[in-house]
């Protein structure tokens, strides 16, 4: 599995929005608190990973698992002419592979980090939190380096906001995993069970 520094930065930022946005009506306020609360979590737990990185690894699923939309982004991924010609079970397996090898990607990635500074990009006003997809906007620090992220946030009703997608230095994560999976469709033969099979998240931004 490869995974590039702007590829582990976006992991990184994806998991660390993922508890409780149903709960806030504010996504920008969420998302800070939240990628606080993550940090926390990884310097905290810096030990964890060697030792016990199955426990570390549950750790951030509890968090990350049920505010992601997995449907939707996994639709997403696969495209309207692939996921219009798949079967329903294969568009549930396809859903459930995806889920599964981003969440062990994203923690295995979150053992590589350890105290950056985050900063969120606060807007003038609130108007856009009535727009069904909302941006929001940060910046991780490192000491070598700024990186500004974009992360799709839509509110889905009474499930609250829940990501959709991520931009991390203008690379279009949703895309570079759609990419990945026409490709991999055009290996062999546009069968999706093949793609299912052989599915992993890697990219390479």
């Amino acid at each position: 599995m490869k995974l590039t520094m702007h590829t582990n930065i976006a992991l990184f930022y994806l998991c660390a929005f993922t508890s409780g946005l149903g709960a806030q009506e504010n996504p920008h306020q969420f998302i800070d608190d939240k990628s606080q609360q993550m940090v926390a979590v990884i310097v905290s737990n810096s030990e964890l990973f060697l030792s016990d990185p199955e426990a570390f690894k549950q750790k951030v699923k509890d968090i990350f698992e049920p505010m992601v939309d997995f449907k939707r982004v996994g639709a997403m991924v696969m495209g309207r002419t692939f996921y219009k010609s798949a079967s329903f079970n294969e568009r549930n397996q396809f859903i459930e592979v995806f889920k599964n090898s981003l969440l062990d990607t994203y923690a295995e990635t979150l053992a590589q980090w350890g105290d950056q500074k985050i900063e969120t990009i606060w807007p003038e006003s609130n108007s856009q939190e009535e727009d069904a997809v909302v941006d929001v906007n940060q910046k991780l620090i490192t000491s070598s380096n700024t990186y500004p992220i974009t992360y799709k946030v839509r509110n889905n009703g009474e499930d609250g906001w829940q990501i959709v997608n991520i931009i991390i230095n203008g690379v279009n994560l949703g895309l570079t995993f759609r990419n990945q999976f026409q490709a991999l469709a055009a290996e062999n033969n546009n069968e999706i069970s093949l793609v299912i099979k052989n599915w992993s998240s890697d990219i390479n931004v």
